[in-house]
């Protein structure tokens, strides 16, 4: 069946706030709606023109659970434009776009304001199930005595010992590991070691403050918070980055034998990005001027204990829809949930045996050229604010296929779970 193009009119995001162990300065529908509104009042069409608004969030607060509605009613779309919100963790910010295509296709929609958003320092601390049991039966308790009873089985380290909501959304309930553990089996799987995981991260922070220096972050708007601080920049990015520094940093998630540590590692941050997208009708009714189109999508599944490979899973079916080659793709976005993972898509595609045997290709589909790839950083540098990044590696691909003067690419990104997603991506002109 073929794909009947979408146009991406415009975009925006906000700079990625890294978490900082407290709540960071802005709620999730606070980032989406300062980013939503400075790319929406320079459009042609008004808020309200807009057929739906869909936005992805991995974790949205209890006062925001359809945070898309939230936002649409906050920007201003009236009660007349839907919103709504959908979650595939890690690709949730895609998968708005990817929802987004399907209403337009369909011809339900001919303009959609999509996108994602994640306040990851804002994930909540939960009661214990211990503390939860206690505070039920204290509800029950009828009288004074029953009461005093049950302070008396109240112990402190129940109360004091609470869950991270964070570490809980970061931990695959099936096979009950941590993301950075299947990231630790990927570097054992394809014998990653530690300095080349440590050098792919310093070369991302490079190369987001060559990119930053050269002006390559334009879909940046700025945030300013209650008390007037204004916000321009991701904050994470780290000009010093180096790998003595790097070095010293101990191993997360397998103390003892690991390899990934928090500096090779994407960044728990805060943050939102939006796309416009529109059918062909639209563009020619409001008279826009796209930044390009998105020609292809694929989602993928695999095993959950690897599914930082999610992107090789999702890309490989679009390079064979349309007959490329890895180096036929002019750019490529996949985003850095940890150096291993991203390594370890790389090795994949160079194995005979895991293009044979997960793929189904005669062998290896070959080597990826680095120089293509995240060539403005990503996520270990800019931080992973899960609902956004899938958005945020769209909407960035565009603007580097414009910079370059190229014309194709592809954005994908693995999902916790064991899927990946994928976009292929054309430059207008």
């Amino acid at each position: 069946m073929a794909f009947q193009p979408v146009y991406v009119v415009d975009g925006a995001r906000t700079p990625f706030l890294k978490a900082r162990n407290a709540p960071g300065p802005f709620a999730a529908s606070d980032l989406a709606v300062q980013a939503g509104r400075a790319l929406l009042v320079r459009q042609k069409f008004l808020p309200g023109d807009l057929d739906e608004v869909i936005l992805g969030c991995a974790g949205p607060s209890p006062d925001e659970v359809n945070i898309g509605r939230v936002v649409a009613l906050r920007l201003g779309c009236g009660n007349r434009v839907p919103g709504w919100t959908v979650m595939r963790n890690c690709a949730s910010g895609m998968q708005a776009l990817d929802s987004a295509i399907a209403n337009i296709q369909s011809g339900r929609s001919q303009l959609v304001l999509a996108g994602g958003v994640d306040a990851l320092s804002r994930a909540p601390l939960l009661y214990s199930d211990t503390m939860v049991l206690w505070f039920a039966q204290m509800m029950q308790a009828r009288t004074l005595g029953a009461k005093i009873g049950m302070f008396a089985k109240l112990r402190p380290s129940a109360l004091l010992s609470p869950v991270i909501g964070l570490m809980k959304g970061l931990t695959d309930p099936v096979i009950g590991l941590l993301m950075g553990q299947t990231a630790e089996n990927l570097a054992w799987k394809f014998d990653i070691s530690r300095r080349q995981m440590d050098e792919f991260s310093v070369r991302s922070h490079q190369r987001a403050v060559t990119g930053r220096n050269a002006g390559h972050f334009s879909e940046i708007v700025p945030l300013v918070d209650v008390r007037g601080n204004v916000y321009e920049e991701d904050d994470g990015v780290r000009p010093d980055s180096a790998m003595d520094g790097l070095a010293k940093l101990k191993p997360f998630f397998d103390k003892k034998y690991g390899r990934v540590t928090p500096g090779n590692s994407s960044q728990i941050t805060d943050g939102a990005a939006w796309l416009i997208l529109a059918s062909e009708a639209a563009v020619e009714k409001w008279g826009l001027s796209p930044l390009g189109r998105i020609t292809d999508s694929q989602w993928a599944g695999l095993d959950p204990a690897q599914m930082g490979l999610g992107p090789v899973h999702a890309a490989t079916p679009i390079l064979q829809r349309h007959g490329f080659d890895l180096n036929d793709i002019d750019a490529w976005e996949i985003n850095e949930a940890f150096a291993a993972q991203v390594l370890g898509c790389i090795a994949a595609w160079e194995s005979d045996d895991y293009c044979r045997e997960q793929l189904g290709l005669p062998g290896a589909l070959g080597t990826l050229d680095q120089g293509r790839l995240n060539v403005d950083g990503g996520a270990v540098a800019l931080g992973h604010p899960v609902g956004a990044s899938g958005a945020r590696i769209v909407l960035h691909l565009l603007h580097v296929l414009r910079a370059c003067q190229a014309r194709r690419g592809i954005a994908s990104i693995c999902i916790g779970g064991g899927q990946g997603g994928a976009m292929l991506v054309e430059a207008a002109g």
